[in-house]
């Protein structure tokens, strides 16, 4: 490969990469925590209506409609909304716009990967802070601020939840840098820290639309803040792409949101799902760690991760694993149907050595067998 034309900050970049995407139909893919459901029906009636000659036309660039739905949904002014092509795009707009300064960047040694690759981008000096022993982020050392700070809420991929306490907590202590909680998951399980955007100017709350709301295809995300930092992320959006929306995104993200009832009953159930997936996954001998997002983060103690992996896709399902510092022996297995979970389980079940329970009996056996006899 010739690479004499790249620029120095092309060479210097390590890119993020994203989970693997096989055609359809080839396996049971629980490695990229996509919704199991389809998106509300009403999301399907509004693209099918947008489907005409107005695609001729520019989008609206300020995604006016799918910017109200947001507020109204939230109880804030459509003015504290911002915009985006997925949550990635809103988090490239603020890493440029907020999170650029002469102190370092804080964020978790264990968190979503795209972070460093934003900061090699953007040339941002970051330190990552390590979670304690058990994968939990603590906000009292975060309160140093460096030159801002970013985590996810629940955190990925370990799962883990901070309460929105904790985090006015830590907001009321860097109230000169910025805060920014990024809220991908935070719909299976948490309460949302946009509750505390009023109270913190210094909050930016993130979210994306494409695992709650099952609408990883169309790319919409969204930022929730001060008019302030609102406004910095719109001067760097209308420096790079003044349509970050297009038509159908606009449309069918305020559909989404405005279905409340699909939206309660599909979150329940992957709820539901995740606490069977995560006693399946123990009765099999997997420390699986606290998650209040779609996914489950485990280890096994008798296999390693990777070999897990491998067995599993030579069975036709996916899951993912990160072969990264502290985490190298857990995979992340995303909440699929409860059909889908049970292929996992019973597949786990013909890969992995039967653990064992009272007296040497293994878990299975004892399960056969049934209670004991008094």
């Amino acid at each position: 490969m010739n690479t004499c034309h790249w620029s120095e900050t092309v060479h210097r970049l390590v890119p993020y990469l994203p989970g693997e995407q096989p055609g359809p139909g080839r396996f049971v893919k629980l490695n990229t925590n996509e919704n199991p459901y389809p998106p509300s029906p009403k999301v399907l009636e509004a693209l099918a209506r947008e489907l005409s000659g107005t695609l001729r036309l520019y989008p609206d660039p300020d995604a006016t409609l799918f910017r109200k739905s947001v507020a109204e949904y939230y109880g804030v002014p459509a003015s504290r909304v911002f915009a985006g092509n997925g949550s990635d795009e809103v988090l490239a707009h603020t890493f440029c716009a907020l999170l650029k300064h002469d102190r370092p960047l804080l964020f978790p040694d264990v968190t979503y990967s795209f972070y460093p690759a934003y900061c090699a981008l953007y040339d941002i000096d970051f330190k990552t802070v390590p979670l304690t022993g058990d994968f939990r982020i603590r906000v009292e050392d975060y309160r140093d601020g460096g030159g801002g700070v970013i985590f996810p809420n629940p955190n990925a991929p370990t799962g883990g939840l901070l309460s929105v306490d904790e985090i006015d907590w830590l907001a009321a202590r860097i109230p000169d840098i910025p805060l920014v909680v990024d809220e991908a998951y935070i719909d299976f399980g948490g309460q949302s820290a946009i509750a505390l955007v009023d109270r913190h100017p210094n909050i930016l709350v993130i979210q994306t639309l494409s695992k709650s709301r099952a609408l990883a295809g169309l790319r919409v995300g969204f930022a929730v803040g001060s008019p302030d930092l609102v406004t910095a992320l719109e001067r760097v959006r209308n420096s790079f792409n003044s349509y970050p929306l297009d038509r159908l995104a606009n449309i069918g993200g305020a559909a989404a949101m405005s279905d409340r009832a699909y939206f309660e009953e599909t979150r329940s159930r992957i709820m539901q799902s995740r606490g069977a997936l995560a006693d399946g996954l123990s009765a099999l001998g997997f420390e699986v760690l606290p998650s209040a997002a779609n996914f489950l983060f485990a280890r096994h103690s008798g296999r390693p991760a990777k070999e897990i992996q491998d067995a599993l896709r030579s069975r036709g399902i996916i899951v993912r694993h990160f072969d990264k510092p502290r985490i190298s022996e857990f995979l992340r297995i995303t909440v699929g149907t409860e059909e889908e979970c049970g292929i996992l389980l019973d597949a786990l079940g013909q890969i992995l050595p039967a653990p064992i329970g009272k007296e040497g009996a293994t878990i299975e056996e004892e399960r056969r067998s049934g209670p004991a006899s008094p």
